[in-house]
């Protein structure tokens, strides 16, 4: 499998890597996705799709915090993703994260998986 990394951004509560997997984007979120931090991730997620990344895979695994605007930033990437010919997959999300995404209807939207791995061998 193809292994780079991409790059990575970091503010005091969010870092945000970027790697690639084969035709995927692996973007790893890690702290706290809300309004003060949402371009950190924003950002990223733009770029991969510029590179003609439209496979998005975000392992959620070590997003402690996810508001409405992580939530937008998130959407929107889906759109544009879909748009190319590809998706946004979301893994390994945390209890605290996954409810958000329950409580707002925005978890059938998305391919969600347990974990990274699923996700990168569907």
């Amino acid at each position: 499998m193809d292994r780079g990394m991409v790059g990575s951004a970091q503010s005091g509560r969010l870092l945000v890597e970027v790697r690639q997997e084969g035709t995927s984007a692996v973007v790893t979120p890690a702290g706290e996705l809300d309004h003060h931090t949402a371009d950190l991730l924003r950002e990223p997620l733009e770029d991969c799709l510029v590179r003609g990344l439209s496979r998005l895979v975000v392992d959620c695994s070590r997003l402690d915090f996810c508001d409405s605007t992580g939530l937008n930033v998130l959407l929107g990437a889906r759109l544009k993703a879909e748009a190319a010919g590809g998706g946004v997959h979301l893994a390994g999300m945390l209890p605290v994260v996954a409810r958000v995404f329950e409580i707002t209807g925005a978890e059938a939207v998305f391919t969600v998986h347990e974990t990274l791995d699923a996700a990168l061998t569907e």
